[in-house]
């Protein structure tokens, strides 16, 4: 299965939930979106060409439907291991790499992955779903099975500025887990900063974009005309589905000056 392959939305994990409860990522999915990182496929694209995977042991967290996972293993790694708890969304990353990787379906805080087996690790729009202990276990858990000098890259949902409002970001999250019905839990640059630091890695490279991911605009630059018609006509067709995306992009638009996507690159000092 190749990243040009329509994924069946039955496959899709969540695939039998209805609407209203399922979770944001994953009913826009369903609606036919690919491209489901808050930076669009643009800052997924930078990120990936600013650690070049080329010869190395490459670990992605959380590959979803295998978009970023594609574009790993075309860069020749000498291994691929996608590390995915969902059992839906692991079968169809495991299609898109094929005979060139493998993907395991675990939890991220535990790989079973070897100490210091990974040059490379990514992961995209996953730690921001997680809480304070989980994001401390999760980027513990990367730290053990990088190499010396490996890096882990991340593409995440990050508030803005730093100094943000307390209140605004509690309403921030609050309105977030509410229409996407996911608890995310979204640091600042700062604060995304610290988390990699506070487990021993040093971060080398910070990137920002717009949080634009329901805008049409960043919507025809992800997903091609042709892909964006075809989520529009999925959109029209599915009232329930349509419901929750409003929703969705009203909370987006209402917190749109206090969010950004951003990616960071921070490695694993030498011995």
């Amino acid at each position: 299965m190749g990243m040009n392959t329509p994924v069946d939305a039955d496959e899709l994990p969540f695939a039998t939930r209805k609407a209203e409860d399922t979770p944001g990522h994953w009913l826009l999915a369903r609606l036919g979106k690919k491209v489901l990182r808050p930076g669009g496929r643009h800052l997924t694209e930078k990120l990936v060409a600013a650690v070049p995977a080329a010869g190395k042991d490459v670990v992605e967290i959380a590959p979803g439907i295998g978009l970023t996972a594609k574009l790993l293993v075309d860069q020749e790694p000498n291994s691929y291991t996608g590390i995915e708890d969902d059992p839906n969304a692991a079968h169809i990353t495991a299609g898109v790499v094929g005979e060139r990787g493998k993907v395991i379906n675990t939890n991220a805080k535990e790989t079973s992955l070897e100490s210091e087996s990974k040059d490379l690790a990514l992961g995209e729009a996953m730690l921001t779903m997680q809480g304070d202990n989980a994001k401390d276990e999760i980027v513990t858990e990367v730290a053990r099975i990088l190499r010396p000098g490996g890096s882990y890259a991340i593409h995440e949902l990050a508030l803005v500025p730093d100094e943000i409002n307390e209140k605004i970001a509690t309403d921030l999250r609050r309105d977030l887990a509410r229409s996407i019905k996911v608890n995310a839990r979204p640091l600042t640059i700062g604060e995304w900063k610290d988390l990699m630091t506070r487990h021993g890695l040093e971060v080398q490279t910070v990137m920002t974009a717009p949080m634009s991911l329901l805008k049409v605009h960043r919507v025809i630059a992800d997903e091609g005309i042709l892909g964006t018609l075809k989520i529009g006509l999925n959109f029209l067709r599915d009232k329930d589905a349509r419901k929750r995306v409003i929703i969705m992009w009203k909370t987006f638009h209402k917190h749109r000056h206090s969010m950004k996507a951003v990616a960071l690159v921070a490695t694993k000092p030498n011995d």
